[in-house]
């Protein structure tokens, strides 16, 4: 749990449980995101709630992780049976609509004494948001992702060509509905919704939250989507065919003041409106694109998104309409990377940008490595981002990076 407040602890599980009791939930999923973003959990009968937040829930820690060998090209199987716990974040208690009398709670992975997994993706965010509170700011954000519907009926000469195309949104109205209203009540705002590039290929954009809720929502998204389309014996995935460009995931993202009042990227005198705080943000994003390119590795066999691979200027986006102040959209990431990762990157390279590490004028440019073997070489010179996200971390994400190419095993989108 995080909270060191015994009382409001005590409060926020004695007022689940009232929704346990209303809404007749008889199980429980705990469940962690993994270093690809899927979801690795243990269910429980509900009348057992109480005692497993108190006390987590044991998980062998090679069912959550891969633990590299020191020898090239294997993976240390002599720590998977050691067990971590599973402790719940519970105000992330949501029942879930499209799974009969279940309700979910995300967990962070402690070790048996309870310390927080240094290589837990959503601890490493956590880290970066309590660095950028700690300095009197506050991230709001929201992704923004493409992704394959399988097994849809598609009217005949189809035009692929044509994203936001009303007949291509519509082909299956029932279920779009279903993901829309089923998310809701999830307590997943989306906010729109349409078709993309290519048949079965559609667009969903979250609503923004503060903090951690944008990659939480963006997690769980990620799961309810497939859930819901296995309800529908259809599939849905994030990764895209090997014949185009990989779907994107882009984090659209502002800077405010730590109590959530005052857009500090905004500045109506400003060029383009972004004020010099966001500039300087956008320059330590540019500055660090190609380390950031590593962290947001969507897997082998993945294609790249359509940003990957060129100048950072043309994955980075000033947005300046529909209400909300000035906004960047950071789109270096595929729809396959890890929400928790993406976050924390962004966050880790923007405070560098802060410090004044790169020219405010947005002159810096960098080129974002295609090949991940060169992605992941430029995270490893990365000294500022490998510091910021923690060198344990960062050790162990490029070395099971390294062991996937190697092996051409992920543990990812095929999960």
């Amino acid at each position: 749990m995080n909270s060191s407040n015994p009382s409001e602890v005590d409060f926020m599980i004695e007022q689940v449980k009232q929704q346990i009791t209303r809404e007749d939930i008889r199980f429980i999923r705990f469940e962690a995101s993994d270093l690809n973003g899927i979801s690795r959990s243990k269910t429980i009968p509900a009348r057992f709630f109480q005692e497993k937040v108190l006390h987590g829930i044991p998980m062998p820690r090679g069912y959550l992780e891969v633990i590299p060998s020191p020898h090239e090209n294997e993976a240390d199987h002599s720590g998977a049976d050691e067990d971590i716990l599973f402790m719940p974040d519970i105000s992330t208690f949501r029942v879930l609509p499209w799974a009969a009398k279940t309700a979910r709670v995300i967990c962070d992975p402690c070790t048996v004494t309870g310390s927080p997994l240094l290589t837990s993706p959503r601890q490493v965010a956590r880290l970066q948001l309590d660095h950028l509170r700690g300095l009197g700011f506050a991230l709001r954000s929201s992704f923004t992702y493409e992704f394959c519907l399988y097994g849809f009926a598609q009217a005949p000469n189809t035009n692929a060509t044509l994203p936001a195309a009303t007949l291509l949104d519509n082909h299956d109205q029932s279920f779009v509905h279903e993901l829309i209203e089923g998310m809701d009540g999830a307590g997943v705002v989306v906010d729109s919704f349409s078709s993309s590039r290519r048949p079965g290929q559609m667009e969903v954009t979250l609503r923004p939250e503060f903090g951690m809720g944008a990659a939480d929502n963006a997690f769980a998204f990620r799961t309810g989507l497939k859930e819901l389309a296995r309800k529908r014996e259809h599939a849905a995935g994030f990764s895209a065919p090997c014949s185009g460009p990989g779907n994107r995931g882009a984090l659209t993202h502002s800077l405010w003041d730590a109590r959530g009042t005052r857009n500090l990227f905004s500045d109506g005198q400003a060029a383009q409106g972004l004020s010099n705080a966001g500039r300087r943000w956008r320059a330590g994003l540019l500055q660090h694109a190609a380390a950031l390119s590593g962290l947001a590795l969507p897997g082998v066999g993945i294609p790249r998104a359509p940003g990957l691979g060129c100048s950072g200027s043309r994955a980075l986006h000033a947005k300046l309409h529909a209400g909300g102040g000035a906004r960047l959209e950071n789109r270096l990431a595929s729809a396959v990377a890890n929400p928790y990762l993406v976050l924390a990157a962004t966050v880790a390279a923007g405070l560098d940008g802060l410090r004044g590490a790169a020219a405010a004028d947005g002159a810096t440019t960098s080129t974002v490595p295609v090949r991940p073997e060169d992605a992941l070489r430029e995270l490893e010179r990365d000294h500022c981002i490998q510091r910021a996200l923690g060198e344990s971390f960062a050790q162990y994400f490029i070395a099971v990076k390294r062991l996937e190419l190697k092996t051409q095993a992920p543990d990812g989108e095929a999960s």
